[in-house]
Order: structure tokens, then sequence, then C-alpha cells
């Protein structure tokens, strides 16, 4: 019998990611009760919540383990359900899609734990990774834990529920959600591929680095087409999980070719990676709820000008968003150059699968990257630059202090990950020593802190301390410029090209989006609306248009609609069989008896394409005339 709960470095690595984020969403969520319609049903599941995911990072055995991972599961999902007297029918259909994919991937996590224990719920992991050895068949296992896993982190193709549950749920939650859930997936995934199924073989590493790659650029593309301001941020987790999970997959390819340096500095970048997406995903929901609370709408095109009647959330939403961005210096650019850095150190690996994968996942990257800057130039510029498109925006005024409280300390944990980055990334290491891997933090920071270096061959360098320090130095020198030399200012209206500017005129969220969205139609594949009124019938002149699209994901309309064609199809011809009358029965017997002694002829070697015709011809004239028949 083993422990319910264990400490150890991994363990506390990640209950102290879940503090860093629940504590500036406990000041949040207090300025956010007056939204809330059910305060105490929010108060008892939130606390609830927040303790089962410490619970997760802290679970000592299987039993603890799934335990808090179901109590997690449900107390978001109630969470999700706070505002379904205000929006059900937006809220309801949500959370039953959150409900159904969580315990589909629990359904796989039971059974991993079934057999890793051999029914003994109390084994701890040391008992599992001996079964684990034993077992004949570990790729199952790596399905199991892949399944189970993913479909909580939102990695493709089981992320589709993170665009459906995050703009439904609670601002509050959604940060939660978002940036702490999500990564207690990860810290599953650390710990079981680590301890229990480690070692592997390098396919595990390259299918993993694969999703991690398709995750990100799929993520960022459906970001990119959101108008719900919630929704485009949730499918940029889907991206922050694919980079962490390409992170991991490189961590574990190095891995099995024995280069353990790399290996460390792999994992390093995904762990680093984690903690940055945890702040600054936080933050940018605590501000897109801000912006919710005060203009009563997720539609970014009824945003605009709320930079001046909301400075706070508006500055600590930019700062957000560089970091997502990876804009040097900020924590996110460096969490993601580490990730650059690991991939580029493969280029003396001679593997074919290797020469295929990883340059594609540079590829996917990189392209990722830059759709980030694009999005969020649109997130922001839209939301708070321009002029007012709305009366609700018009009228919007800064939230209270409790709100900005939180969204100021939630800011001082991504200023934090981006100045004091050596500190975390030496605790990063310390875990993953804990864990037999190499610690690399003297192999980054060489020189102190002044400087990052990559531990690859021919490896870059890059200090953040000194591109900070530069940018603050050119920003003082430009402010100071400014007031020594007495500028003056003139307040006049943009120029337009000679047209008046005006809400209408101005960039929307629609046509800022629409060239990248055009390139690849091949994927959106939008459904566009155009409306008009047109003068005295002349096609040229009209009084007003407008134009509407909308994108519904590639794996919802081909995986998971498909899915529920086939189930209806499957339950339609499972309900004729079990009401067919009893002649038919008669029929289905002999018609299986026909197709034995079909498939006999092949078996015996006696098969010629000409009998073959026939014979099909005279099964399907017997199965449609005498078990199918007319169709009702």
């Amino acid at each position: 019998m083993t422990h319910f709960f264990q400490f150890d470095t991994l363990s506390l690595l990640f209950a102290g990611l879940i503090v860093l984020s629940a504590v500036p969403n406990l000041f949040y969520s207090r300025g956010y009760m007056s939204h809330i319609s059910r305060p105490w049903h929010y108060r008892i599941h939130y606390v609830a919540f927040v303790l089962s995911m410490l619970g997760v990072v802290t679970a000592g055995n299987a039993l603890s383990f799934l335990l808090f991972w179901e109590l997690m599961s449900l107390t978001s999902w109630q969470l999700i359900l706070t505002e379904a007297e205000k929006e059900p029918e937006t809220t309801l259909p949500a959370a039953r899609f959150y409900f159904f994919m969580t315990h589909f991937g629990f359904v796989f996590l039971l059974l991993f734990f079934l057999i890793v224990t051999r029914g003994d719920l109390e084994a701890g992991f040391a008992t599992m990774r001996s079964i684990a050895h034993a077992f004949a068949y570990p790729t199952l296992l790596f399905f199991l834990l892949l399944l189970g896993f993913f479909s909580k982190a939102g990695a493709v193709p089981l992320h589709v529920w993170l665009p459906y549950a995050h703009p439904a749920a609670p601002s509050p939650v959604s940060a939660l959600m978002s940036g702490v859930m999500l990564k207690v997936a990860i810290y599953g995934i650390f710990r079981f591929f680590l301890t229990v199924l480690y070692p592997w073989p390098l396919e595990w590493g390259v299918l993993v680095l694969v999703i991690g790659a398709l995750s990100a650029l799929i993520g960022v593309l459906y970001a990119l087409s959101e108008h719900d301001i919630k929704a485009l941020l949730a499918n940029h987790s889907i991206e922050n999980i694919g980079i962490i999970l390409i992170g991991f997959g490189m961590g574990m390819i190095f891995d099995t070719l024995k280069l353990p340096v790399l290996s460390a500095f792999a994992f390093t970048a995904a762990l680093f990676h984690t903690f940055n997406h945890m702040s600054f995903k936080s933050l940018l929901f605590m501000g897109a709820g801000s912006v919710l609370h005060e203009t009563h709408t997720k539609n970014i095109e009824a945003y605009g000008g709320l930079i001046k009647s909301m400075p706070v959330t508006a500055l600590t939403f930019l700062l957000a968003s560089v970091s997502i961005s990876a804009l040097p210096p900020t924590n996110g650019f460096l969490s993601e150059w580490m990730t650059f850095q690991a991939m580029l150190g493969s280029s003396h690996i001679d593997n074919m699968s290797l020469k295929l994968a990883i340059p594609f996942a540079i590829f996917a990257l990189a392209l990722t990257a830059g759709l980030a800057v694009a999005c969020f130039v649109k997130a922001f510029g839209i939301t708070f630059l321009g002029l007012h498109r709305s009366a609700n925006a018009r009228h919007a005024k800064e939230v209270n202090g409790m709100m900005r409280a939180g969204m100021v300390l939630m800011a001082g944990v991504v200023l934090a990950l981006m100045l004091f980055a050596p500190w975390f990334i030496g605790h990063f290491g310390a875990a993953l020593a804990a864990l037999g891997r190499r610690d690399v933090t003297p192999l980054i920071f060489p020189d102190g802190i002044w400087q990052m270096h990559s531990v690859a061959i021919h490896g870059g360098v890059v200090s953040p301390l000194l591109l900070t320090l530069a940018l603050m130095a050119v920003t003082g020198a430009l402010w100071l410029g400014v007031r020594l030399l007495g500028v003056r200012e003139r307040l006049h209206r943009t120029w337009a090209c000679g047209y008046r500017t005006s809400a209408r005129t101005q960039y929307s969220a629609t046509g800022f989006a629409g060239p990248i969205r055009r390139f690849f139609e091949w994927l959106y594949r939008p459904d566009e609306h155009l409306e008009k009124e047109t003068l005295a019938g002349h096609a040229t002149k009209f009084d007003r248009s407008r134009y509407a699209v909308h994108v519904t994901p590639l794996f919802e309309k081909s995986l998971y609609d498909g899915a529920a064609r086939a189930a209806n199809f499957v339950s339609y011809w499972v309900y004729r069989l079990a009401h067919f009358e009893q002649t038919r029965y008669a029929a289905m017997i002999f018609n299986l008896m026909l197709l034995v002694l079909f498939s006999y002829r092949i078996f015996a070697h006696a098969f010629s394409w000409a009998t073959f015709a026939l014979e099909s011809v005279v099964m399907m004239i017997s199965i449609k005339v005498l078990i199918i028949g007319e169709k009702r």
C-alpha cells in the first residue's frame, strides 16, 4: 500500500503553477461576482475545482489520481453550467459536449490504470512501472495514455470541445480551465511517460511531435477566423498545447537516440512554455472577461476604442498579447526560442522519419508564430483601438478594483517569468533531475543570468535581460527627447484617403482576417452570407449591406459529424434487426450460409472473378428481397 499523496519535485512544481494562477484569479473572481447569477453554486464548485487540481498533481497512487481527476472534471462541468439560466441555447450544448469528451478520456485512463495496477488501484508509480515493463503490449498503454490526457489537454484531434466550453464558462473559470486545467493534463503526460512507460521507442516521440505541430498550426488558423473573443483565446490554447507537445516530443526523440543533454533541454522548454502559457492565457481571459463584463457581448465586432475607457485592462491585455505572440524579450519568446533551438539541434541526426517530421514541425512552429502575431494584432487592435462600434462599447468603463487587482497580479506573474527566467529554469531542471534526467541549467546559463545559451551544436544565444534593458532605454530616450524638445501635439481626424472616418469604415475583425481566410479557404471552407439593400433596383447602388462568414472546424465536420452519422446508421440497423419478422430471421440465416459457402471457394483456392461477380449479385438480391425488403 502506498501513500495517498506524494510531494516530490514535479508535484510541487505543478502545485506552484496552480497557486500562481489561482491567487490572482481569486481577486478577479471576487470582483466578477456581480456578473454571476448563482454565486453559491459558483463558490462551492470553484473551491472544489482548485483543490481537485491540487489533488491530481499531488496524488500518490492510481486511486487518488482517478478520484481527483474525476472531481476536477465534474466541478469544471458544473462551473460551465453556472450561467445556464442566462444563455441555455449555448451553455447547455457546450456543457454536454465537454462532459462527453472529458469522460471519453477518463475511460481510457481507467483502462490504463486497471492494466498497470492489475486491479489494485492503491498501487504506486513504482509498482505501475514494473507491471508496465512486463506488459506484452506497451504500445497499447501508450495510446491509452495519449487518448486520456490529450482529450483533456485539447490536442488535435481531441480539441473540439475547447471553443465551446471556454466561452460558455464564466471568465474566471475560463482562465483557470485554459491556464491551469490543461496543464494538469500536461503534468500527467510528464508523470506517466517519464516514470511509468519509460523507456519508449522512437515512433512514440515522432507521433507526439507531429500531433503537437498539427495542434499548433490548426489552433492558430482557427483562432484567426473567430469573432468570439473567448473562442479565439480557446483556439490559441490548442496552439500552445501543441507547442508544449513539440518540446515534449523532441525530448522523447532525443532520449531514445541517447542524447540526454538535448533531451533535457527540450523537456525544459516544454515545462517553461507550460508555465508561460498559464500566465499569459490566464491574463488574456481575465482581460476578455473584463471587456465582456462592460460590453455584455463576446463579439469582437461590437468593441473598439476601449483603450480610452479601460486603460488597465488594455495595458494588461497588451502585455499578454505581446507575450503569447512570442515577441522578444517576453517569456513566450524565450520558451519558443528554446523549442526552436531544440529542433535545430537535430541537424546531425541521420534518420529518414526524423528528416521528415522535424522539418515539418519547424515549419509549423514558424508559421504558427507569424500567424499568432497577426491574430493578436486583430484581437487587440479591433477590441481596444479605433472608434466605438456599438453603444455598449461607447458607454463601457474600467472594471472594479478587485478585477483590476487580479489582472495586475497576473501581469506580474508574466513579467516575473520573463525577468527571473533563470530562477524558474533552475526549478524545471531540478524537477527533471529528480526524474532521472540531466539538469541543463548550468549549460543554459554558463556565464550567469545575462545570457541564455542553446545546448545544441552551433546553437544560438539570447539575452532577455539585456533586451529588456535596451527596450527600456530606447523608450526612455524617446520620452525624454519629446519632453526636452517640447514637441507639440495636434489632434486631428485620422486620414482615410479623403473619406470621413467612422465606425462603419474602419477595419473589422472579418475584414482583417479576410486575406488569410481566403489563402486557407481549402481548410476553412467558410459559409459566407452577403445581404444588401439596393437603391431603385440598381445592383451596384445600395443603401446598406451586411457580410457575415462562419467557419465550422474541419475536424468537427469530417470526424465528429461523420462519427455521429455512422452511429445513427448502425443504431438504425440494430433496431431493424431487433424488429425483424420471424421469416426474415430464417432468411438472414440462409444468407449467412450462402456467405460461408462463397467464402469457402476463396480459401479452397477455387476463386475466379466471373463466379465472384455472379455470387455477389445473388447475395445482394437475396439480402435486398429477403432481409431488407421495402424501405419504410
